[in-house]
């Protein structure tokens, strides 16, 4: 169940986050100072980032910036190929392996992916920090290549965990670091398309998994040339960040200035190296400030804006997205749908249509307006399912009604609650703490998917199914609330910009 919801996800308290806006300064040049008393806290955060708009112009870039979020995205790919791999690979394994009655046992080589990549998305940040974007992503190769070898060529149960576990590592670094990569790349005008492509690969890489599993009928031993395939994204990984650019952000953090510029005209165009430049030396927390440590993320310069990344996730999982992959199958079924494949096939094109429609919206609508709608939509959706299976009137239609349920929710999550976070993030959070800020986010939703996997079929025996879609409904209309209140809109700004309008240095 969980390695299926997590190819949809990726996926509580109120915090007054424009308190930090009211308090943006930008000492030197004065951009953010003002000598009116703000009317409100929206208003005055508008006025702010508006008149950073204004002062900073932003020309077209000339760079290429594509190759290279798409030698990054060779990640995100592994992300979603090993996480559905072991969907159809589990029977066959099972049998060879000699685990065919343990269910136990499966549910080990399952769920050992999710704790390795609870691991992985919490070093990633660290590692990020230390040896660089493009650096780091050659050394997540490594355990992402290794972990598929041991599992294709496994001949006990213990060698096949090991492999899921070092592939889990993987894929948590992963996570953490190509949202942060193609963050600090992007231009500006379209860092929002660009970045919710990391979701789309995510589901190209399940649907491969689907894919690659068709010869499993004819050849029970395909299992093992299936785990073998994420061999070769992992080393083209490696070889593509060789020649990729490293974030011109963490360059100018480390001081090296000539490095950040070629960089940045590679990326963006020699005519923008200025204005780049400009950005991140008036953002001066790179070159002033030593690098956080995982404690400074609890201070109270950046507690509020980390809790909303944090939050973010927490929403994305409670709202129900395990249950609805998970329970996807039965609903069918009981439709009339009884081939496994058409349910899965149904599921994941309603996925990737609605991640590909967010990735053209992203930079139009916003951020905050994807997701308002995405779990506005989430919300009738699991109303529906809720009602489809106890109103009697409804019964008639209940199967139809279910799977319209089911298709309307990951369509609505694919929309804004799935890709928006992993973008959000990385925009938010200031360049000394966005690299372990999105892996303590990161972290967060990998716990709470493992912890949902772990407990779900026992609440819905405890409570019933329709109980339980209505308390993911309820959630999701909190999530709605919490967002109009917490959630700032990014869109159109530089990472520097909104840096100075969150993260004021005090």
């Amino acid at each position: 169940m969980t390695d299926r919801t997590a190819c949809c996800g990726l996926r509580l308290n109120s915090i007054a986050m424009e308190a930090e806006l009211t308090r943006a300064r930008l000492g030197s040049n004065g951009i953010f100072r003002s000598s009116v008393k703000p009317r409100s806290l929206k208003a005055q955060a508008s006025d702010d980032l508006e008149s950073v708009d204004s002062l900073v112009p932003q020309s077209k870039s000339s760079g290429t910036v594509l190759p290279y979020v798409g030698v990054a995205c060779l990640g995100a790919i592994l992300f979603g190929y090993h996480l559905g791999v072991v969907n159809g690979a589990l029977e066959y394994l099972a049998k060879d392996l000699g685990i065919a009655e343990n269910t136990v046992v499966q549910g080990w080589v399952v769920s050992t992916l999710l704790a390795g990549a609870t691991v992985g998305s919490f070093t990633g940040g660290a590692l990020a920090d230390k040896f660089g974007r493009t650096r780091t992503f050659q050394l997540d190769a490594i355990p992402l290549a290794i972990g598929a070898f041991l599992c294709a060529t496994a001949q006990s149960v213990q060698t096949m965990i090991i492999g899921r576990l070092l592939a889990g590592i993987g894929i948590g670094v992963t996570s953490a670091i190509v949202p942060l990569y193609i963050s600090e790349i992007s231009p500006t005008e379209i860092r929002g398309a660009l970045g919710s492509v990391n979701q789309l690969f995510i589901c190209i890489g399940i649907l491969a998994a689907l894919v690659a599993g068709l010869p499993l009928a004819g050849n029970p031993l395909w299992w093992r040339t299936m785990f073998g395939i994420a061999i070769i994204p992992s080393i083209l990984l490696a070889l593509g960040m060789a020649f990729s650019p490293e974030s011109p952000r963490w360059l100018f953090q480390q001081g090296k200035i000539p490095e950040a510029e070629k960089s940045i005209k590679t990326l963006f165009g020699k005519e923008r190296v200025a204005e780049v430049m400009h950005d991140l030396m008036a953002a001066g927390q790179g070159s002033t400030e030593p690098e956080a440590r995982w404690f400074d993320l609890f201070s109270s310069r950046y507690w509020k804006v980390v809790s909303v990344g944090a939050a973010l996730f927490l929403f994305q999982q409670l709202a129900g997205i395990n249950a609805v992959v998970y329970y996807s199958t039965s609903v069918f079924h009981r439709a009339g749908i009884a081939s496994d494949v058409a349910a899965s096939a149904l599921v994941g094109a309603a996925n990737v249509i609605g991640t590909a429609i967010a990735s053209s919206l992203m930079d139009r609508q916003g951020r905050k307006s994807l997701l308002m709608t995405s779990f506005s939509g989430m919300a009738a959706s699991m109303l529906l399912l809720s009602l489809s299976f106890t109103w009697k009137v409804l019964a008639p239609y209940s199967g139809t009604l279910a799977v319209l349920g089911t298709v309307l929710y990951v369509l609505s999550f694919s929309l804004g609650a799935g890709p928006v976070p992993a973008l959000l993030l990385p925009e938010i959070f200031a360049s000394r703490i966005r690299a372990k800020a999105v892996a303590l986010s990161l972290g967060m939703h990998w716990i709470t998917n493992f912890v949902i996997g772990l407990y779900f079929l026992s609440v819905v025996n405890k409570f019933g199914i329709s109980s339980v879609y209505l308390g993911f409904s309820t959630v999701c209309l909190l999530a709605v609330l919490y967002i109009a209140g917490n959630v700032v809109e990014t869109k159109g700004r530089s990472l520097e910009e909104i840096e100075r309008a969150l993260n004021p240095a005090v």
